[in-house]
């Protein structure tokens, strides 16, 4: 059989478009431990681990092109309270359930699912739907 479509290794990035960029840097970095490599003043940077990068874009900033060195960004743009899972460990589960309480954060809903795994989702400061989940999601991962 012929391979008629190129590889893809994993997701690089993802986007979430916040209206206060200090603010929601604050909460990733205190929630997740993430850390920033770049932010401006339309956007902020954040590594995750697994060579994975979060995007938290400034609403109404990128609607236009964005130059930068090496060519041409495209515009986008995200409105509404959009969703984004993480992948935890199994054991790691009611770790997350006590930091979550000890932030303040309300946990929205506790979900089993059929391939045995459980998921928390909460909302960050600009009511994007979050979620952190162990192993049995789905049924490759």
């Amino acid at each position: 059989m012929v391979r008629t479509t190129p590889r893809v290794s994993q997701i690089l990035e993802t986007s979430l478009y916040v209206e206060d960029l200090g603010r929601s840097r604050q909460f990733y970095e205190l929630v997740f431990g993430f850390s920033a490599f770049f932010e401006d003043r339309r956007m902020c940077a954040m590594e995750v681990p697994g060579e994975q990068v979060l995007l938290l874009f400034r609403h109404g900033l990128t609607g236009q092109p964005a130059a930068v060195p090496g060519g041409l960004i495209p515009p986008h743009h995200g409105r509404g309270a959009l969703h984004l899972a993480f992948a935890i460990p199994y054991g790691e589960l009611a770790a997350w359930e006590g930091h979550l309480a000890q932030h303040g954060i309300e946990v929205e809903s506790k979900l089993r699912w059929p391939h045995g795994g459980t998921s928390l989702y909460f909302r960050d400061p600009d009511g994007h739907s979050l979620e952190v989940a162990t192993p049995g999601l789905w049924p490759n991962r």
